[in-house]
């Protein structure tokens, strides 16, 4: 279904327009910039969020070769875009977005499933895609793209083709789902359950309940728990459309009468319509059972019978939505996006792929069913993103792999994952970014598994999207003209120095920090273009910290002698710099009485400009200590009028952190820095809360022991049990910055929700713990060293240190792995 630029702008009311091409095709919509697949025939809207103001990325755009966008009435629009491209001004771009949507939606008359619930919503949606996949033609919500933004962009991806809708619903505050029904105009709704997620933003649980129900105000059908006696008497005062219910309740429509668990399954037996059925589900976990069952009563509900129902929901396979960035072999990172495979989902992982900085390589499958259209496509997509390699696998690619040719440096065209696996190492993947993209059918975690790097089996999760959470906390407390400085020394604190600094420059930070000028050029080696200063530096670096663009900290008169030498040799005039003042940390910069000489020699020699002035809290998270802080303040103010009186021109005047952001916001200045506070750690205390764990530290289990009462555990049989135990020997020491001190009961670790104490001296590469009191436990599960169940602040308070120190310590060859929702 094709729409023109002309189309759309008469859909929506209001509208203002400037058209230099009022035929141009609409194909794609896009609210991200990194999303851009197809400039020529995409329609960008200029939404703006908490995080980030759409309008600001319209000329970027423009330059990448989009020609269509929406954007808000008042905005400024640079000329060059108003007066080559088609746009549509609106009061607000994203009511403009729902109601074409919408309009979109009312096109089509086939079955569209609406899901919501606080929990469960992207897993029964996955899991009703696979056991619905053969008897439809399905299109769904991507990854959880289920907000006010996500759902109009996987609506608008209805097309004549489907015969059948899924797609999630999920709100935060009163009003959004009234929003979101509009748009997905579903006929059958299932309600997953009520649970705590998102309880803030309602007055009690039955406002959220009654919130969500309006997604169901035009079903026919709705699937909902029976157990919850609040939730079923809600839908039936206030829906009037049909209610199939499950659970024990005995009047339930599938009144479930036995779940047995056992190892590797679960048993579940039910009685539908006066006969009794039996399933069996590939988990044992509550969560997956509750939406194995709503899946038993949709596929009930559709007239799929009770055979088939057995047969597929027992090779039902988990969902895992997380976006994965790994080290594999001979120095590649892995892009495994095994979730999912339609053309969206290419093109979100493709824009994941275009941050690597190294050739880039597509391993990719046959789609469910065969297109060639949409096979070319695909090609055409893969084409316009510099991919240097393609491999394709199945028989379809293998029959169209012309389309190929000419296109890549390197092709390879496949039958099968076997024969991937037979000739891998003849391929001679080396220092390549991979994107692994495949249909479920065709498992692609095995060629993933001999992908990876399996060296070193305890890794670090890093969140992306929880470090953008931060960022976005940290910017509510801080007026929009005040810059951030955001710290990534110490390889972003233990995190990745560049993978944070590609998050922080997509979401305008306006300067990095960095401790080292080396560090400085890998950040400018892998595409970051905003300032850095360099904080620590000697002569030796001079020439790197010019030629890389990188800004120096001068603190000391001997340091500024020096480079000032430099340049002079060099020829450079106003060389911008940052210069460090002393208000009582008494490490670094120049003391107070000093600023009227490295005044007069900045005027004197002109070789170097101020870009920033700034200065360090000693203790500005101790309210002990705020008298001081204070008085460092009022040193630093001083110092600054000094030196902005000397030199005649204003700069960038900074002095605070991250607890400093919170506690002392008349200190803001110009600009602030944040350090660990971006990383999920408030040192202040008074928000931690609202911050989201960055980084988990994960290891695994080697082998378990049952060691009698008496015996001892580990080296210098420091550790000795007084009763018939249970010790797991797990993959990380202190080699990999597990703390020796935490070893003899004074530390733990997290086994399967619950604390298991570290037991006697922890080794190199290993260490034990004690896990009697915990069960089910077995060799190869997953340990957490620290995370959102282990804070690791609060292995840090075992130790007698300090989060900065816990996440710095971690070792290189603890592999980092990048999670992106």
């Amino acid at each position: 279904m094709s729409y023109t630029i002309k189309n759309i702008s008469s859909l929506l009311p209001s509208a203002a327009v400037s058209l230099s091409n009022e035929n141009a095709e609409i194909l794609q919509l896009l609210t991200d910039s990194r999303r851009l697949n197809f400039p020529k025939t995409t329609l960008f809207f200029a939404i703006e969020t908490k995080l980030r103001d759409g309008h600001n990325y319209v000329t970027e755009l423009f330059n990448q070769g989009v020609r269509n966008f929406v954007v808000q009435k008042g905005k400024n629009i640079a000329a060059v875009v108003s007066q080559n491209a088609n746009l549509i001004f609106v009061n607000q771009p994203l009511d403009a977005l729902q109601l074409l949507v919408a309009f979109h939606r009312s096109k089509f008359n086939i079955p569209v499933i609406g899901i919501t619930g606080s929990n469960g919503k992207t897993i029964v949606k996955e899991w009703l895609n696979q056991l619905l996949v053969s008897d439809f033609e399905i299109v769904r919500t991507p990854r959880s793209y289920n907000s006010q933004i996500g759902v109009p962009l996987s609506v608008w991806e209805m097309s004549p083709e489907n015969n059948l809708g899924i797609f999630e619903a999920g709100i935060s505050l009163p009003g959004e789902m009234e929003r979101l029904e509009k748009i997905i105009q579903p006929n059958i709704g299932i309600f997953t359950n009520i649970g705590t997620a998102h309880d803030e933003g309602f007055k009690n649980r039955a406002e959220k309940i009654a919130e969500k129900f309006k997604l169901f105000k035009n079903v026919q059908l709705l699937i909902l728990p029976a157990d919850n006696s609040e939730v079923l008497h809600l839908a039936e005062y206030l829906l009037s459309c049909k209610l199939f219910t499950w659970g024990k309740y005995d009047k339930s429509d599938l009144q479930i009468l036995d779940i047995e668990v056992k190892e590797s399954q679960t048993l579940i037996n039910a009685k539908y319509k006066k006969e009794e059925y039996q399933i069996a589900i590939p988990f044992t976990d509550e969560a997956s059972i509750q939406n194995a069952i709503t899946c038993w009563a949709t596929l009930i509900c559709m007239d799929i019978s009770a055979e088939k129902i057995a047969e597929r929901i027992q090779s039902l396979r988990p969902i895992d939505m997380r976006l994965e960035i790994k080290p594999a072999l001979n120095n590649c990172t892995l892009i495994n996006d095994s979730y999912s495979f339609d053309i969206n989902s290419l093109g979100i992982a493709l824009s994941f792929l275009q941050q690597q900085k190294i050739h880039k390589t597509v391993i990719i499958s046959d789609l469910a069913y065969f297109d060639e259209n949409l096979y070319r496509t695909i090609v055409n997509l893969l084409s316009q993103k510099d991919i240097y390699r393609v491999i394709t696998i199945g028989p379809a690619w293998y029959k169209l792999q012309y389309l190929l040719h000419g296109k890549f440096e390197k092709i390879n065209s496949l039958k099968s994952v076997e024969q991937f696996l037979a000739n891998y190492q003849t391929f001679n993947l080396r220092a390549e970014a991979i994107l692994l993209k495949g249909a479920r059918k065709y498992a692609f975690e095995q060629i993933a598994k001999i992908l990876e790097n399996q060296v070193h089996q305890t890794r670090m999760e890093i969140s992306i999207p929880a470090l953008a959470h931060n960022l976005q906390e940290y910017r509510k407390y801080i007026q929009p003209e005040i810059k951030i400085m955001a710290m990534v020394k110490a390889s972003g604190y233990g995190s990745g120095s560049i993978e944070v600094a590609t998050m922080v420059q997509f979401y305008h930070v306006n300067y990095l920090a960095v401790a080292y000028a080396d560090e400085g050029v890998a950040l400018r080696n892998s595409g970051i273009s905003i300032p850095i200063a360099v904080m620590n530096f000697d002569e030796e670096a001079f020439e790197t910290i010019v030629i890389h663009h990188l800004e120096p900290n001068i603190f000391s008169f001997k340091i500024y002698y020096a480079f000032h030498d430099f340049l002079v040799n060099q020829g450079i005039k106003n060389y911008p710099i940052h210069l460090k003042i002393d208000t009582g940390m008494h490490r670094l910069g120049f003391e107070l009485e000093e600023m009227d000489k490295i005044v007069a020699l900045l005027n004197e020699n002109n070789t170097m400009v101020v870009k920033s002035a700034f200065t360090h809290f000693v203790a500005s998270e101790d309210p002990n200590e705020d008298e001081f802080t204070h008085h460092q303040a009022h040193i630093f103010k001083e110092a600054i009028q000094i030196l902005e009186k000397g030199i005649g021109y204003k700069f960038i005047r900074h002095i605070a952190n991250s607890s400093a952001i919170i506690r002392f916001p008349e200190y803001h200045f110009d600009m602030v820095r944040l350090g660990i506070g971006l990383y999920g750690v408030d040192s202040s205390s008074l928000h931690q809360e609202t911050l989201e764990t960055v980084a988990t530290l994960i290891s695994t289990i080697a082998q378990i022991h049952h060691v009698k009462a008496g015996e001892t555990i580990g080296y210098n049989r420091r550790g000795k049990v007084d009763r018939d135990s249970k010790i797991a020997t797990i993959r990380i020491g202190y080699a990999d910055g597990l703390n020796r001190k935490l070893g003899n009961l004074n530390g733990s670790v997290f086994i399967q929700g619950k604390l298991a104490p570290i037991i006697g001296n922890i080794c190199m590469d290993m260490a034990m713990v004690d896990i009697t009191d915990i069960d089910n436990v077995h060799e190869g599960d997953s340990v957490e060293i620290f995370g959102k169940n282990l804070p690791v602040w609060d292995v840090a308070s075992k130790i007698g240190t300090i989060s900065y120190e816990v996440l710095t310590s971690v070792g290189q060859r603890i592999k980092r792995v990048y999670i992106e929702e």
